[in-house]
């Protein structure tokens, strides 16, 4: 009787494993959009001669590609403020891009070398036609997810409506809306509370923000990692208790997140933002629902 129950919890295990897990290898290219329609990496990080090398001559920036042989033009987005990520509607948080790709903050690989393909204001963008490069699940409805911060269909310039992303952009712990964590003094999140321990087993801390003064910030690859897009690897261990494994996502985002899930319930896209707003997770408000693929 025992060995039947044991192989019986074994199978039960197997299947939740196997469930959580991708399955299968993705069938495209792991770099999805960002292949840029065939051109691949050298669509931003030109090999040869940075910005220069991909046809931007005209850029004064004497220091043009020198970060991450970064091959896109910078020079119209240096120094431009935002207000973004309104909370009211109306005000936003106050954000002034860097003047410089040698700034030597966050910012500059984290927010800046994003726009300059994703603004639409500012900087036009390189190949950037507005439009998700994934198929969405028919639960998104037939509307058109837009990629452009500053020029969205809601106004050219407008960056309210967009999540909140820069140095005054600081992650906080302790409060309302807040995990039950700490920040040591290099900026470093440690979800050490009983609420956010809780959390990590049950999904994980993929997010990975910024430091500027010894402060956790959120920078647009805080949650997006610009080289995978429908895949993330986990390992079992201080950053997740999910099992290890390759598992299935979407835009780039650096955690298990398949809105396209077939199993009912499925609260993994929920579980992916409440990493950072854990005032509004299960192990905050007396739930002990955990993460459903």
């Amino acid at each position: 009787m025992k060995n039947i129950l044991f192989i019986a919890l074994l199978l039960l295990a197997t299947a939740g494993f196997a469930a959580a897990q991708i399955g299968a290898a993705p069938s495209n290219d792991v770099l999805g959009a960002h292949l840029n329609y065939g051109r691949g990496c050298a669509a931003c990080h030109a090999p040869h001669s940075g910005v220069y090398g991909n046809g931007n001559a005209k850029t004064a920036d004497p220091t043009a590609g020198t970060v991450a042989l970064w091959g896109e033009d910078l020079g119209s987005l240096y120094g431009k403020p935002l207000q973004i990520g309104s909370t009211n509607g109306t005000t936003g948080f106050a954000e002034v891009l860097p003047t410089s790709l040698m700034a030597g903050t966050p910012d500059v690989s984290g927010v800046l070398m994003c726009l300059s393909c994703h603004d639409g204001n500012y900087a036009t963008g390189a190949m950037m036609k507005n439009k998700v490069y994934e198929t969405l699940p028919a639960t998104y409805g037939s509307g058109t997810i837009p990629t452009l911060l500053g020029n969205d269909n809601t106004g050219v310039g407008n960056y309210l409506n967009d999540h909140p992303v820069g140095l005054n952009a600081v992650m906080g712990c302790g409060g309302q809306y807040d995990w039950d964590c700490t920040i040591d003094g290099n900026g470093k999140v440690l979800m050490t509370g009983a609420n956010s321990s809780k959390f990590v087993t049950n999904y994980g801390f993929f997010v990975s923000p910024g430091t500027y003064n010894a402060k956790p910030v959120v920078m647009c690859t805080t949650c997006h990692n610009q080289h995978l897009m429908n895949v993330v690897k986990v390992t079992t261990g201080a950053k997740s208790g999910l099992p290890s494994g390759n598992y299935a996502t979407m835009f780039f985002i650096r955690a298990p997140y398949n809105p396209a899930s077939g199993t009912a319930g499925s609260n993994q896209t929920a579980q992916f933002c409440r990493q950072c707003h854990g005032g509004e997770a299960n192990e905050s408000n007396g739930g002990t629902a955990v993460t459903t693929f």
